[in-house]
């Protein structure tokens, strides 16, 4: 096999991965956001319980499963970038949950799946090239 190919096929196996984990975080969050929701709390707090309940989740995982050649991403440095890659991350699921909810008058249960689209490859691209420190050759 090729460099070029091994490559990809490395490139392949850890968006997979972090698919893998991304659905955990996933669950995670939305699970939070729901029960939340259900209780009465704000949407967008509960937006925020999630993205933090996620991020820890993430960061365990992908340091540990997905981008784990590297001793070093076990550090408080990893997870702080980590944590502002998911915060860039937020603040685009927040503005989007807003305009879903409050402009386009979408279902507040139906504006954090679709807010995944944008927010899914966002997050795999900032972990793997700056939180991680990984190029794709």
């Amino acid at each position: 096999m090729s460099k070029k190919a091994t490559s990809f096929k490395k490139l392949i196996t850890q968006f997979f991965k972090f698919g893998i984990v991304g659905i955990s975080n996933t669950l995670i969050s939305l699970a939070a956001y729901y029960i939340l929701v259900y209780f009465g709390i704000n949407y967008l707090i509960a937006n925020g319980v999630g993205f933090i309940l996620s991020v820890l989740n993430s960061f365990f995982w992908n340091s540990k499963y997905v981008f784990k050649d590297k001793e070093e991403h076990n550090g408080f440095h990893a997870f702080g970038k980590v944590f502002i890659s998911y915060g860039i991350s937020f603040l685009l699921s927040s503005v989007l949950m807003y305009l879903f909810v409050q402009i386009f008058h979408m279902s507040k249960y139906l504006a954090p799946i679709l807010r995944l689209v944008f927010t899914i490859p966002l997050n795999f691209l900032m972990n793997k090239l700056w939180a991680f420190k990984e190029k794709i050759k």
